[in-house]
């Protein structure tokens, strides 16, 4: 994506990314308030992000421009759901980021990914005031669940969206 702006690349995460994608994660959780027990800003991966995507069937991508890290999601299978099911795991793009289409670019990355390591179905949690990214989720086809699936530990978030792949 160009346009008199810096290019913005689309790649896998690396370990040298570790430090920015914290900071990413932080920064944007912190934003919306979604600091406390039962938030992703918590898990033990957000400070080791690359290295606890090195597994079977989880990825995770980092948003660049300019040679800063603006933004990231992954995916990975969903903790205590069916075999079949990924979750949508920490995407999250700075400010600057945004509106710029950088988000579905990421989101239609993850759910390729999703799909080609076999999964049927991707679920992810988010909470209200995150509406953007709700409004992009719709988008995307995720249709809103009436409660959590899996063993996420995230009861901070109230909103919860499912797609089933076709």
């Amino acid at each position: 994506m160009t346009g008199g702006a810096a290019a913005i690349d689309l790649r896998p995460a690396r370990a040298a990314d570790d430090r920015a994608v914290a900071a990413l994660i932080r920064t944007v959780m912190s934003s919306f308030g979604a600091c406390g027990e039962g938030f992703a800003i918590n898990d033990p991966e957000v400070d080791g992000m690359h290295g606890a995507y090195q597994r079977a069937r989880a990825a995770y991508f980092v948003v660049e421009t300019a040679g800063r890290v603006v933004g990231g999601g992954g995916i990975a299978p969903l903790e205590g759901g069916p075999f079949h099911v990924c979750e949508l795991r920490k995407m999250y793009c700075l400010p600057e980021a945004r509106g710029l289409g950088v988000g579905a670019r990421l989101l239609a990355r993850c759910l390729a990914t999703a799909r080609g390591f076999g999964f049927r179905a991707c679920y992810l949690e988010t909470l209200t005031g995150m509406d953007a990214a709700q409004r992009l989720y719709r988008r995307a086809g995720f249709k809103e669940l009436p409660g959590a699936l899996g063993s996420t530990g995230h009861h901070g978030c109230d909103r919860y969206f499912l797609l089933e792949f076709r």
